[in-house]
């Protein structure tokens, strides 16, 4: 038995040894960019032989297998790679150099000037519309909210985004890649339009504060891109209640889950709150307003899909102020506003090749009538009447190069017809903007990007043509941070309501340039941006008579350079998301009836904005706090004639106002309503504007000889809003919580 034994030992050392003087040693380096690479699977195709790289790229592993093989080296962020050995009785060295995988999860991308809110961007999304909902101060609008970022002035007496020393006319808002004409509700002097759209209706936007793609055009200083959402999950019904509205919606999905129809109709009257408030506006007719909205969204069987959006709004209010003139106790001005949009986009695959096209309608109309008052006996009654009709068509053609690479172009179209019947100053002002535009995305690797376009416009009013090019750069310095360039041309025609006689007028004209240094990570984000602009051609105008003022030609100019900080982070307190923005802007302007170069009095040289949002999951609500600061802006009287009669621009008056502060609180809590397993989703809503009630003045008016004078103030200095929205058929309570409502 132990001669057995030893036999059988002896027999298995032996095939030990042979197996092992058979095993073949296979070592190298894998490489990028003469870097070693770690975390690379090196294998034996079709065999279980193999080994990892280490963290200089070294890796060796031993295999019995004989003859002719390949040896496999792959890796999520690079492309495999395949190299044939034949393995013999000697040791192999294998060195190899991967190339990196382009991908759009990790290439970088052209952000300079723009922020963007959507699905494809979530980790880093801003003004989502879950953010403007819960950001205090909003009111719920995206344009208020968007005053929360940088680049973007706090000026509250009229609409519009002023953007980096820019008017709220040079900012242009899309939806589905079409222009919005009239997207702020009409109004009276002194007082800021209010959104017409709702915000539940975009499931993203791109915030873009210069340096926008060819794509867009028609304004010198940036672009708000609105996206509509798709199919809704579900069929919903949702009413809306507060003091100062009545709202109702619903939302109707197909069996099939291939189409969807809704609609909702809402009413708002201010009176109540006359009664509760001390408002600093005297409403001899209360703001009051009726809105309804349909809507239908078609997913066809060959993946294309249609969307139809239309919605109606009037709107109505009265003001009297006191006079500055001495012979009249009040001013009076009353509106009446009237507009309706329809907007028809489309999207369909064609193989290789993605069509997005769409167009939309607008009507406005605007009846201002002015009047003064005596006693109690009115007199000097003026009708100011605006008509508009606009159509916009465009279509975009974009083919993809490869995952990261792709050229689009396209046309587009713009037909402007207004009317305006002021005494003698009637006219009908017409336009055809046609424009053709190519741009291409090239993603060189992960790290470098560049966007390169340009744009032509021909103005059949101003008989003449633009070509505007505009070129972006971006590099990715480490894991989360990056840099981006941007520069541009950008053109847009005087505006339509200072052209009430021939002129020989051109496009106005702006040169972007913007460095920008980002820093991206999970649930935090920091921006850096620098910015110049350089203003050509812009308009001059001169007064036609007390209430209308026409263009004269196009010798203003001027700059607007700054720096710009924004901070969020979500990641550092639980339940807390918070963000800081700082803009300092440095601008002069010759433009309009300015007598010289002068700092715009719509910008303030330095702007802060704080928001801060803690949401208590276990109660299921949250408080919300903004504070906004800015420095005081500048105020001029210009007189328009000198004491002899004779037609001259000249200030009369200037000055500085006084700092403006405002902060501001919310809270939001979600009920349960119903039953515990109901599908229905409740928010009931407290807002406090101006918590601590400070006195803002945005302005100054001034009488016609510059003896007196009143400030522009706002409505009213503190508002307290209450309201609450149910939606039945969907919940969405958990969404809200996990998105820290």
């Amino acid at each position: 038995m132990r001669t057995q034994g030893q036999k059988l030992l002896l027999l298995i050392t032996f095939l030990s040894f042979i197996f092992n003087f058979s095993q073949v040693k296979i070592s190298g380096k894998v490489t990028f960019r003469n870097k070693g690479i770690s975390e690379v699977n090196v294998t034996l195709k079709d065999t279980y032989d193999g080994a990892t790289t280490d963290a200089n790229g070294n890796f060796t592993f031993e295999t019995s297998e004989k003859g002719n093989h390949i040896l496999t080296f792959t890796h999520p962020k690079y492309n495999d790679v395949e190299k044939p050995v034949t393995i013999e009785n000697q040791e192999i060295s294998v060195n190899t150099e991967l190339k990196e995988q382009i991908s759009e999860i990790d290439a970088v991308v052209v952000s300079a000037g723009s922020i963007e809110a959507s699905d494809k961007k979530r980790a880093t999304a801003l003004l989502t519309p879950i953010d403007i909902y819960t950001t205090a101060g909003a009111d719920g609008q995206i344009s208020s909210a968007l005053n929360y970022l940088p680049g973007v002035q706090k000026v509250g007496e009229t609409e519009g985004l002023f953007i980096r020393g820019g008017t709220g006319t040079e900012s242009k808002i899309f939806m589905d890649g079409s222009l919005i004409n009239n997207y702020f509700s009409n109004s009276v002097p002194g007082i800021a339009g209010r959104d017409r759209f709702n915000t539940a209706l975009f499931k993203g936007n791109i915030f873009s504060s210069g340096g926008y793609s060819a794509l867009y055009g028609q304004a010198l200083s940036g672009a708000l891109m609105l996206e509509s959402v798709d199919l809704p999950d579900q069929s919903s019904y949702d009413f809306g209640i507060s003091p100062i509205f009545l709202s109702a919606g619903f939302q109707k999905l197909g069996k099939e889950k291939t189409y969807s129809y809704g609609g909702t109709l809402g009413y708002s009257l201010l009176s109540v709150m006359q009664e509760v408030f001390n408002f600093n506006t005297d409403f001899i007719e209360a703001p009051k307003g009726l809105n309804g909205d349909f809507n239908f969204r078609v997913k066809t069987k060959s993946g294309g899909f249609f969307k139809y959006y239309g919605m109606y709004d009037s709107n109505r209010m009265g003001v009297r102020s006191e006079s500055l003139e001495p012979e009249y106790d009040y001013a009076l001005v009353r509106l009446k506003g009237k507009n309706t949009y329809h907007n028809l986009s489309f999207k369909q695959k064609f193989g290789s090749y993605l069509l997005n096209a769409g167009t939309s309608y607008s009507y406005n109309r605007s009846d201002l009538n002015f009047s003064t008052e005596t006693g109690e006996v009115e007199s000097g009654k003026t009708q100011l009447l605006n008509n508009g009709n606009y159509i916009n068509f465009k279509a975009v053609l974009e083919r993809k190069i490869n995952k990261i690479s792709a050229v689009r172009g396209g046309i587009e179209l713009n037909n402007t017809s207004e009317k305006l019947d002021f005494e003698e100053a009637n006219k009908h002002y017409k336009d055809l903007i046609s424009s053709v535009f190519v741009e291409t995305d090239l993603g060189f690797s992960n790290q470098l990007s560049a966007k390169i376009g340009v744009r032509a416009e021909n103005s059949s009013f101003l008989g003449k043509t633009n070509i505007a090019p505009r070129f972006a750069l971006a590099y990715r310095l480490s894991k989360d941070w990056t840099t981006s360039f941007a520069y541009g041309l950008f053109y847009q025609n005087p505006e339509s309501k200072y052209i009430n006689e021939p002129a020989d007028l051109d496009f106005q004209k702006s040169q972007h340039y913007i460095f920008q240094l980002q820093r991206a990570s999970e649930g935090r984000s920091l921006r850096l941006e620098a910015f110049y602009k350089k203003y050509d051609q812009l308009l001059k105008i001169r007064n036609l008579n007390e209430y209308v003022q026409t263009a004269d030609n196009n010798n203003g100019y001027g700059f607007a350079k700054g720096v710009e900080l924004f901070w969020r982070d979500k990641k550092t307190f639980e339940n807390i998301d918070y963000w800081i923005s700082y803009s300092f802007l440095d601008s002069k302007r010759d433009f309009m009836n300015y007598p010289y170069s002068l700092k715009p009095n719509f910008a303030s040289e330095h702007t802060l904005s704080v928001v801060a949002k803690r949401f208590f999951p276990e109660w299921k609500s949250g408080i919300n706090l903004s504070y906004t600061y800015a420095k005081g802006r500048p105020y001029y009287d210009i007189a328009t004639k000198d004491e002899s009669g004779k037609t001259i621009n000249f200030i009369r008056t200037e000055g500085k106002l006084k700092d403006y502060n405002a902060l501001n609180l919310s809270f939001n809590y979600l009920p349960n309503l119903g039953k515990k397993d109901a599908k229905a989703f409740t928010v009931l809503v407290l807002s406090v504007s101006n918590v601590l009630g400070t006195k803002n003045i945005y302005g100054y008016n001034f009488s016609t000889n510059g003896s007196r004078s009143s400030a522009v103030v706002p409505p009213v200095n503190t508002f307290v809003f209450i309201g609450a929205f149910i939606s039945f058929g969907v919940d969405k309570t958990q969404d809200a919580i996990n998105n820290n409502l």
